[in-house]
């Protein structure tokens, strides 16, 4: 179905024809790439790798620690893990990077290589292209049979990462112990189902209820934590009378929440409610990708701060943090990423600390909700077809726009008065974002789909 390299990793569907699909192929050839460019001339070079919970982990996770193997590399392996786990653990265990085998929010028959350095980052831009250079050259020498690489397990990370959270000192786990939160979490079927309980009941939480508890990798529903895919989750925070609900994506690296009224407090306040709660008690700068609600730019304002829009991408919103000495940043996806944390979307420091701010705050999920500043994202996609120039495309509709203020640093954004509309090719997916916001819904829907009629009209 597809193959997709970028910046992302490699991402693609299990099965069919190699270089059209995500094959034991294309994993064995992408995987020696990265670790002939990670390994260098190191003499003992070490990668640390993870995966989610879905159903062709297992097989992609045996591929990957063997390739490396196969290589001479010593390989840390973690086993079901988490996005964040993982690159926590890459400089816990000083390695030399780090592979994660997760496709995040994608369906079941998705799989990707996810790519990391020795800070435990994504791989830069450049980076990447030298490994899709590597690969599709296939200029690659394993080692000999004396100098075959180790495989080591290691299952402490988990609480290791858990550890870390209780030791950070915004995470408050006295408070939020005090507040006896009764939590319903939807986990997917994948690691959020090991990885979430364990946090709570660490942060003081006993009474939790898990939807989706089983790490199999069949999603019970699509795996993006957006609204349209949370109505079970909403339905039993109301029937259990819970004080909120939470959901996170297979690989536990996005975040979201339901309140008490099953309403969803919107998983682009995610980062809005952490970033208020950090600036609250340290004074800083914030950054979001262009894609996310103005709504972060208002609150960073009223406590003192700059903020900094970046290209979507989680490696681009980390540069411009660190260009910035950003104290939060993130994505409007419901990704959290602390700095002096990791440089790192993580559900699990995020659930501390919004529980943290919640706990502060007393008044329930609907009241801090109802705290920020209220925007509507419409959030859209077009499925492209093979050949189409989305260069071209994107050129019409600037003109038509013209008069209009245009931003072309990541796609097209375009902005009217209070409102903006945001095109871009994904970076994981075959397909044209379409995000609009305004603080009226249903101005956010007909902003839109203009501009998804726009795409059709100059396709």
């Amino acid at each position: 179905m597809a193959l997709i390299k970028s910046i992302s990793g490699i991402r693609g569907t299990i099965g069919g024809k190699p270089g059209d699909n995500l094959t034991p192929i294309d994993i064995v050839k992408f995987t020696a790439a990265y670790g002939v460019i990670i390994a260098g001339e190191k003499k003992s070079p070490r990668i640390v790798v993870g995966r989610d919970g879905r159903i062709s982990g297992a097989m992609v996770q045996s591929l990957v620690v063997n390739t490396l193997a196969g290589l001479g590399i010593d390989v840390v392996d973690l086993g079901l893990s988490t996005t964040p786990t993982v690159e926590m653990a890459v400089k816990g265990e000083q390695a030399d990077g780090g592979i994660i085998l997760t496709a995040s929010h994608n369906p079941k028959e998705w799989n990707a290589l996810k790519l990391l350095n020795a800070d435990g980052e994504f791989i830069s831009a450049e980076l990447g292209a030298q490994v899709l250079e590597l690969a599709a050259s296939e200029n690659i020498n394993f080692a000999t049979v004396d100098k075959l690489g180790t495989v080591t397990a290691n299952d402490t990370w988990m609480q290791q990462h858990i550890d870390a959270i209780l030791q950070y000192p915004l995470v408050n786990a006295k408070a939020i112990a005090a507040e006896k939160f009764k939590v319903v979490v939807d986990a997917i079927n994948s690691t959020g189902a090991t990885f979430v309980p364990a946090l709570l009941r660490a942060l003081g939480v006993k009474d939790i209820t898990v939807l989706n508890d089983e790490v199999n990798g069949k999603f019970a529903h699509n795996p993006e934590p957006l609204p349209e895919h949370l109505s079970q989750l909403s339905n039993e925070v109301v029937k259990q009378q819970a004080h909120l609900g939470i959901a996170v994506d297979p690989d536990v690296d996005r975040l979201c929440f339901v309140c008490e009224d099953g309403s969803l407090f919107g998983e682009e306040y995610t980062l809005v409610a952490v970033a208020d709660y950090i600036l609250g008690q340290r004074k800083g700068n914030t950054v979001s990708n262009m894609s996310s609600t103005k709504a972060l730019k208002e609150v960073t304002l009223a406590h003192g701060g700059e903020y900094f829009p970046s290209a979507v991408g989680e490696v681009n919103v980390v540069k411009k943090m660190k260009e910035h000495n950003a104290v939060i940043g993130g994505e409007g996806n419901g990704g959290i990423i602390v700095p002096d944390f990791h440089y790192g979307r993580d559900a699990l420091i995020g659930i501390g600390l919004f529980l943290s701010q919640l706990a502060a705050h007393k008044k329930g999920m609907r009241s801090l909700r109802k705290s920020y500043p209220d925007y509507i994202i419409s959030k859209n996609k077009i499925e492209l077809q093979k050949g189409v120039d989305v260069k071209a495309i994107f050129e019409k509709i600037k003109a038509k726009y013209a008069k209009q203020k245009i931003n072309t640093e990541d796609g097209l954004k375009i902005e009217f008065d209070n409102d903006w509309v945001h095109l871009r090719t994904s970076n994981t997916e075959p397909i044209i974002r379409i995000y609009a916001e305004s603080h009226f819904e249903t101005t956010a829907n007909n902003m839109a789909m203009q501009l998804m009629k726009d795409i059709k009209e100059f396709s």
